[in-house]
Order: C-alpha cells, then sequence, then structure tokens
C-alpha cells in the first residue's frame, strides 16, 4: 500500500489506521504526483490511495501513468471535492476506487480490500440514488470489456507537457511568455493550446483555466 497526499497530518491519520491491519502493509508515502510515480514504479505496491490536488503532477495523471504501466495496480482516489464529472474523469483514468476524504475507515478499509481483487468500490454517499453506484461500476466492467477504446480518445488525460502549459495558462501568461518560461517556441506552445483545447473540449483557454481548477487538477496557491 502506498499512500499519495500532500498534507503530512492527512497521510500520518491515514497510514496509523492502516497499519492497525494485519492484512495491510504501507511500503511508502509520497507528497507530490511525481514522487508518488518514483515510488510506485521502485516499490510496486498493490494498491495506491491517491489524492487528486497535488503539486508537480495532478493525481489524475499519475494514475493514468501508473495503471497503463501496470494492469494489476489498484488505484483509489480519495478527494476532498467531489463532482459526478470528477468521479468519472478519475474512472476512465484507471482508478479502481473514488471516496471523499471524511470517508469512513471501515468503509475505507472494505474498498480496500475490494480493489486488491481486481473490482471496482466508489462511495454511494457521492450519488443521489445508492444504485447508480452499482449501475456505474457495470459500465466500466462492461467498457473495460468491448469499449475502452472508443472512450479513450475523448477522455485521454493530457501530456505532461501539456499540463505544465495549462498550469501557466491559470497564472495568466500568454504563449509569449509561456514559451519563453519553458524554452520553446510560440508555434509549439501554439500546437500544445490547440491539442489542450480539443481534449478538455472546450473553445479558449480561460475555459481550460476553469476546467482544470474546478477539478483539481491544479491547486490555487500554484496559480499565484
Amino acid at each position: 500500500m502506498l499512500i499519495v497526499d500532500d498534507h503530512p497530518v492527512f497521510r500520518g491519520g491515514l497510514r496509523g489506521l492502516l497499519e492497525l491491519e494485519d492484512s495491510i502493509r504501507v511500503v511508502g508515502e509520497a507528497q507530490d504526483g511525481q514522487q508518488a510515480l518514483d515510488l510506485t514504479r521502485a516499490l510496486r505496491p498493490q494498491v495506491v490511495l491517491m489524492d487528486i490536488n497535488l503539486p508537480l503532477v495532478n493525481g489524475m495523471q499519475a494514475t493514468r501513468e501508473l495503471t497503463a504501466e501496470r494492469g494489476d495496480l489498484a488505484v483509489i482516489i480519495l478527494t476532498a471535492y467531489h463532482d459526478d464529472e470528477q468521479m468519472l474523469q478519475a474512472m476512465r483514468s484507471g482508478a479502481s476506487g473514488y471516496f471523499p476524504k471524511e470517508v469512513a475507515p471501515s468503509e475505507l478499509l472494505q474498498a480496500i480490500r475490494t480493489v486488491s481483487h481486481g473490482k471496482y468500490a466508489i462511495d454511494d454517499d457521492v450519488f443521489v440514488k445508492p444504485q447508480v453506484a452499482s449501475w456505474l461500476i457495470n459500465e466500466f466492467e462492461s467498457m473495460q470489456a468491448s469499449a475502452a477504446s472508443e472512450l479513450e480518445d475523448t477522455f485521454r488525460a493530457l501530456s505532461a507537457r501539456e499540463m505544465e502549459i495549462l498550469k501557466l495558462i491559470t497564472r495568466g501568461l500568454s504563449n509569449k511568455e509561456i514559451a519563453k518560461e519553458l524554452g520553446i517556441s510560440r508555434q509549439t506552445v501554439k500546437n500544445h493550446m490547440t491539442s489542450i483545447l480539443r481534449k478538455l473540449a472546450v473553445n479558449d483557454r480561460t475555459q481550460a483555466a476553469v476546467y482544470a481548477l474546478r477539478r483539481g487538477w491544479i491547486r490555487l496557491q500554484d496559480t499565484e
């Protein structure tokens, strides 16, 4: 088990809870998305508890990269901010579970056991009707079997470079300033911008920035 969160108190609380369980072994903690990538590759945990709102690399991108590399890895997304679209994005990024951070300890422990057996676990409280959770799980199990490739084009995560550019956009930098900051040409920035707008299905850079901020891909303090 690997715990990924940028708040040490929250990480410590989770670790204390998990280490009370004889069947769970915590192999490490990561405080940002890049460290999550590095430690997961080095330590090869079976389950990762992943925050979305992380420095350097956001939890969605880290989840997509890691689950693409390892089909046996289960990632449970823990989020302080929920909306249904974010949940769908998390599952399409390869997550096996999705819960708010205030989830009951007993429910989280059960979710860990569930995803470690290759199944999905979603908190019923994020839905108006609990039966929707079962429907969504069935949808994703079916998608994995028959339609994953069809949905991939629409919900493909941004690349690391595109996330970097998106973060600079939220800081209000122009294409010229972004090019100077990253040491690339203005045309390259424009090409990345076109790709970002297409992947997010938005019309302009402002909408792209709002989209990323609302879903916790970029932290507000990173825009200052």
